[in-house]
């Protein structure tokens, strides 16, 4: 029903868009807390602080870093999504903490209606490696490799809902290959093995298996993307390589409690797009192996609809594959 002027509804609605707008237009007015799920020193800690800094010289407040530990992520994105929605608690994560969890996981919380989006600041697609000994010279030839001996090759995960879990179900699905997928506590464990020989493959962040193919400890077939990655140009896409469409990545966004005040919104994806123009963090994620969005993916409406789109595809094959949260 549509409020008329002079009504008591249309009085209230008056007052509160004066008080919504005198948050914003005072905003920031103390320092911002960004909550990081995991521990420090991880990669969602680094990008964080990476990005927060610049973040911090547009707003002229500090951004503090807070992390927020425990279950796989759920418990830092839970105290966003229950926080006040005045701008001053952000929830930063990525595909595994904002897509995955809601698959795995009975959340207190929904990822879309209780979170607003502000922005996708980076991604880094998996890059399929095995240990260099492995004879299969192209993906086409691991394909085949793998095809002529089911059920004898090992690939290594970070743990169950993983994205080298989920990454490797995927290829499976996609090649009608079949080969065990070892549970390791860490991408890093797993990747000592593989470059030691102990398993065959990984279908792994390309962030972690970048440094062990500049000494020659791995093989790489592609990445699962689809252009090629500024940070190792001569790997195919899986597209160039034979197998079309097999696209994952671990991406990052920021987002704030349901209920901030647009304006806000606006105020934070300024300083986001700015942070990500910023040379130095521009300079710093690409040492990681992170990608950047372009310019027109740094909206907030970008990252509502691909965040919906990456539910859309994800939760089926997630719960199909029986994954439970350890």
């Amino acid at each position: 029903m549509k409020m008329k002027p002079g009504s008591a509804g249309f009085a209230l609605a008056l007052v509160f868009t004066g008080i919504s707008a005198a948050v914003a237009q005072n905003y920031p007015s103390r320092p911002v807390t960004m909550v990081v799920p995991f521990a420090a020193g991880g990669p969602v800690d680094t990008i964080a602080r990476i990005v927060g800094t610049p973040m911090g010289k547009t707003l002229g407040r500090t951004i503090l870093v807070e992390n927020v530990v425990g279950a796989s992520g759920t418990l830092g994105v839970g105290r966003v999504a229950r926080a006040v929605p005045d701008g001053y608690t952000l929830s930063i994560g990525h595909w595994g903490t904002h897509v995955i969890n809601g698959a795995v996981y009975p959340l207190q919380y929904d990822l879309l209606r209780d979170l607003v989006p502000l922005a996708m600041i980076a991604s880094n697609p998996l890059m399929i490696v095995a240990n260099a000994s492995l004879p299969a010279r192209d993906l086409k030839e691991l394909i085949g490799w793998l095809k002529d001996n089911p059920g004898k090759a090992s690939a290594g995960t970070a743990g169950s809902g993983s994205a080298t879990h989920i990454g490797g179900i995927y290829f499976q699905n996609a090649t009608g290959t079949r080969f065990e997928l070892v549970p390791y506590k860490g991408s890093g464990p797993a990747m000592l093995d593989l470059v030691g020989g102990r398993i065959e493959l990984m279908i792994d962040q390309a962030s972690n298996s970048i440094p062990q193919l500049r000494g020659g400890k791995v093989r790489a077939y592609a990445v699962t993307a689809k252009t090629r990655l500024a940070a190792a140009p001569d790997i195919p896409t899986v597209d160039e390589a034979g197998l079309p469409g097999l696209h994952v990545s671990v991406w990052y966004g920021i987002w704030a409690p349901r209920g901030t005040p647009r304006d806000v919104v606006a105020k934070l994806n300024g300083a986001i797009v700015a942070a990500l123009a910023d040379t130095t963090a521009r300079a710093r994620l690409g040492d990681l192996g992170q990608e950047i969005p372009p310019r027109e993916q740094q909206t907030p409406e970008a990252l509502a609809a691909f965040h919906k789109a990456e539910i859309e595809k994800w939760w089926p094959m997630v719960k199909a594959a029986g994954i439970k949260a350890e």
